[in-house]
């Protein structure tokens, strides 16, 4: 039985791992929207159009429907610009995804969201914004990973991140027990749990924190 995957950031830290992984798959279709062009296998999509027709803008690379969408898009207010900038990213274009995913029956949705979402802060109350409405769209199943400080290259430099990630990788040992889950997890780890999810076919609300992350790589490996 395939299985056809949407993906939205699949050119950032997460998302390159999920669509490299999902490309080898072969019971699985994955379409991979960019809002530029990265590789020959993107379908670059106008975000902003995206965000006021979803579902007919869609339907346009993905006519016969879906079973699986991924999220792994996401910004920071530095590179965005501003807040509305990066909300606009972090919330609407996602939330348009979702919206149009549903719409061409998607059951699942799967979203990098970050730890302590909902929490204080713009970005925290931004990321539990988008957890909230993505709750509500009805899919039957929905699971949201929450990794704490992410290691990894990216491919656009940020430099207070490189620093967070130095002094995360120095903190490491501290952080157990509740603390583990705002301690750092490889990008490429979280892809594979991203990868290990698509297709699961209990229903609910998930919510994943590190811990948990590694323990679904780790079980996936067993397989």
């Amino acid at each position: 039985m395939t299985t056809r995957v949407l993906l939205i950031g699949g050119t950032g830290l997460i998302g390159r791992f999920v669509d490299a992984d999902l490309v080898t798959r072969p019971d699985i279709i994955v379409t991979s929207l960019t809002r530029r062009q990265s590789s020959g296998a993107d379908h670059v999509i106008d975000f902003e159009r995206l965000c006021a027709a979803p579902d007919a803008t869609l339907r346009t690379v993905a006519p016969t429907g879906a079973d699986v969408a991924i999220s792994c898009l996401g910004t920071t207010i530095r590179a965005a610009g501003s807040q509305a900038a990066m909300f606009r990213v972090d919330h609407d274009y996602v939330l348009a995804f979702a919206t149009a995913a549903h719409a061409l029956r998607a059951r699942q949705f799967i979203l990098v969201s970050s730890v302590g979402a909902g929490g204080p802060g713009f970005y925290l109350r931004t990321k539990g914004a988008i957890e909230r409405d993505i709750r509500a769209l009805g899919f039957s199943r929905v699971d949201i990973l929450r990794p704490g400080m992410l290691l990894g290259h990216r491919a656009q430099a940020r430099p207070m991140e490189a620093i967070g990630q130095r002094l995360a990788t120095v903190l490491a040992p501290l952080m157990v027990g509740r603390l583990a889950r705002y301690g750092a997890i490889d990008a490429e780890t979280v892809a594979k749990a991203i990868v290990a999810l698509v297709g699961q076919m209990d229903d609910g609300c998930r919510i994943y924190d590190n811990a948990d992350l590694r323990r679904i790589v780790s079980q996936a490996a067993c397989l």
